[in-house]
């Protein structure tokens, strides 16, 4: 039996008051490949079903009370805080779609939403199709994932998440009688489309023991029929399979995606007993979407286009050599995404780090793009269900601006905002400035920096400043209003994102400069715009505090072991941080899809360079920063061993008298607690971390 302790060590008796951290058996494990040895003292923390194992999790969590025991008032001030800004019976702006108005909404008190629709006019009776209140009663996690109506308006199907795993149950709702079936689908990928008879029901599944997403399955629910596999993927790099209905209703559409390359096929959801075919082959390196209309596909693709161009394929030929330019490739541009309607294509764009949405007349071929003036905000198109009108709904939001949804009238240039996050109380946004920088980092590339503050603060260097980043998957930082960050920046932090590559923020080279053999960039990037601060005197190292979760998390341990003197303090969640040992793991959850990330580290070469910067394998005797580090049981992304494994050796490792502590959600994954307020508790408990360092409270 393991045994941990809540050591006192050989202190003198005087320091024993002090609160210590419970301490973890260590038990070699040898870990040899490519002629290196590597000892790993916390592999056993590798079994969730272990007791000991609980146990440890449980005295952390235990450790962490007692340590923050001083900031109780201050964590639940923080929490009454949040919770008094959300107006807590709000609800979303609505969507049109075959004939009804859909959108979800809270009441007073309430942790989930209710999903709603009302039919042909706003001022029809509300019809609630989901009251995931009442659904999640029984379990202490829940999620619902993708839901889909049929196209008779008559069927729900929904999947739901009672874990945080990740793995979906699948249920069929009649929204004429109120009654809700089960169907017997568990470990589905959590999307469900209907075919256009109304009775087949397409759906994705996972593998139980990688979870990695593997098969396409139709069931004909009126008959209760056994599913079916319609589509299966051997190649264990494409993690991630889906299944939907285009937009315009003819075709069922999977898409499997890798990394760095895809493959779609189709179905005619008019014959949802046929075959699917596929659309273009797989290549290597070749990316493409496809978007069907009227007989006509659009492609947006990544050949011969590294920022991606927009293509189309007409009368059934879809071979890759049989594509037509729409829109080219430009150097300067990174094309994110369109819409197509009846008479216009738009297009979502990234130039120079911001956002754009280009308006095309396809008539008249005359082209516009809307227009945005904040130094720095996010724009992105919003949910566009139907084809034959001119209304294009968007959300605009930016650091100092709540989320807003706005229709725009493509023939007439008229807009109405149709919804506007609400913040009770006294916000107003004038009182918040925004600044975007261009930092030069240590090897001359730029890198943007996104500042925000309350107005009136002096740049003297004895601001408090919370640093984010992300830097992978290609996934851009864009700048939003989240209304608790209120809670830090009217105490006097600033707050800022480093825009840092790994991304693709400036593009699609941007993501290739920070992946892979050049990973280090990340880091380097996010030190860079930590320095930058400082000189600018926003803030000094013992009052400079860092924040990443998952990819980010893996960037915040990598940055604190190379500059752990630049920090007062970090907030690492959910992090990947034991790098070289998950990758050699085919069995872990997303390992083989992940090697176009960070490389397999079967490659002598691409071992030596992740050990060279693997959190865990770096930790070394020096003082690190006061960190906070987060994790959940279920976690299926990262899982929960690796911050708990570097939490230990951390503490192992470090010389100064800074806290190192430890939050493990017991019932949850990846993104933590299911319920709005729930999550408040959660933050406010990273805020009164970072509040009680810089003496605010």
């Amino acid at each position: 039996m393991l045994l941990f302790v809540m050591a006192f060590g050989c202190r003198p008796v005087s320091e024993r008051e002090e609160k210590m951290p419970p301490v973890a058996p260590m038990i070699e494990k040898k870990l040899v490949i490519h002629g290196d040895t590597r000892v790993d003292p916390y592999y056993w923390m590798n079994d969730r079903n272990n007791p000991e194992v609980i146990a440890y999790l449980e005295s952390e969590n235990a450790y962490l009370e007692e340590v923050m025991a001083h900031t109780t008032d201050l964590r639940e001030n923080l929490y009454r805080e949040m919770k008094g800004r959300i107006r807590q019976d709000d609800e979303s702006a609505p969507y049109y779609s075959n004939g009804y108005y859909y959108y979800t909404r809270f009441e007073e008190g309430m942790e989930y939403p209710l999903y709603c629709r009302k039919r042909q006019t706003l001022d029809a009776p509300e019809e609630v199709m989901l009251d995931v209140n009442e659904l999640a009663r029984p379990y202490a996690y829940y999620r619902v994932g993708r839901f889909d109506v049929s196209p008779d308006n008559r069927w729900l199907a929904f999947a739901a998440d009672t874990v945080g795993r990740r793995q979906f149950t699948i249920m069929i709702k009649d929204l004429a009688t109120g009654i809700i079936q089960p169907t017997g689908i568990s470990n589905a990928g959590g999307d469900v489309a209907w075919a256009n008879d109304n009775q087949h029901l397409f759906f994705n599944t996972i593998d139980p023991a990688t979870l990695r997403y593997n098969r396409v399955e139709r069931m004909n629910v009126q008959q209760q029929d056994k599913p079916e596999v319609v589509y299966t993927e051997d190649d264990e790099t494409f993690y991630y399979i889906g299944v939907s209905r285009s937009k315009d209703n003819h075709w069922m559409m999977i898409t499997v995606s890798a990394t760095l390359s895809n493959e779609v096929w189709l179905l005619d959801a008019g014959q949802p007993e046929g075959d699917f075919t596929v659309f273009q082959p797989r290549r290597p390196d070749l990316r493409y979407r496809v978007w069907s209309y009227n007989g006509k596909f659009y492609i947006l693709t990544n050949h011969q286009a590294e920022n991606f161009r927009l293509m189309e394929a007409t009368g059934g030929l879809t071979a890759l050599d049989q594509w037509r330019e729409v829109i080219g490739h430009r150097e300067d541009v990174l094309v994110e995404h369109i819409e197509v309607f009846d008479d216009y294509l738009v297009i979502q764009e990234r130039q120079n780090g911001l956002p754009q949405i280009q308006i095309i007349n396809k008539i008249t071929g005359s082209s516009h793009y809307l227009p945005f003036d904040e130094e720095a905000y996010t724009a992105h198109l919003g949910v566009n269900r139907e084809m034959s009108t001119p209304l294009l709904r968007y959300n605009y939001t930016s650091l100092t601006t709540p989320m807003s949804s706005l229709d725009y009238n493509m023939e007439t240039g008229e807009q109405v905002l149709v919804k506007q996050q609400e913040v009770v109380g006294d916000f107003c946004q004038d009182n918040y400035e925004t600044k975007r920088y261009e930092v030069e980092a240590r090897d001359g590339v730029r890198v943007p920096l996104t500042v925000v503050y309350r107005k009136g603060i002096e740049l003297d260097g004895n601001n408090p400043f919370l640093l984010y980043a992300y830097g992978s998957y290609g996934s851009s930082a864009n700048p939003r209003f989240n209304v608790n960050l209120l809670s830090l920046l009217d105490r006097g932090f600033a707050y800022g994102i480093a825009h840092v590559r790994g991304g693709q923020d400036l593009g699609r080279h941007w993501y290739e400069d920070g992946k892979l053999l050049k990973k280090k960039n990340t880091f380097n990037d996010f030190i860079d715009c930590a320095g930058f601060l400082v000189d600018k005197k926003y803030t000094r190292p013992d009052r400079l505090f860092a924040s990443g979760g998952s990819a980010g998390g893996l960037l915040i341990g990598a940055v604190i072991n190379d500059r752990p003197d630049l920090f007062k303090g970090v907030i690492a969640a959910v992090p990947f941080v034991d790098v070289v040992t998950t990758m050699l793991d085919e069995s872990i959850p997303l390992t083989t899809a992940e090697y176009d990330e960070w490389g397999n580290p079967g490659d002598p070469e691409y071992y030596h360079y992740m050990l060279s910067y693997s959190p865990y394998d770096n930790v070394s005797r020096q003082d690190y920063p006061h960190m906070l580090v987060t994790s959940g049981l279920h976690d299926s992304q990262v899982q929960y061993w690796e911050p708990t494994k570097w939490v230990a050796k951390l503490r192992t490792h470090h010389t100064g008298d800074e806290k190192i502590l430890l939050y493990t959600n017991m019932e949850a994954g990846h993104s933590g607690a299911s319920g709005r307020f729930s999550r408040l508790r959660e933050l406010a408990r990273e805020y009164a971390f970072l509040i009680d360092l810089a003496g605010l409270h």
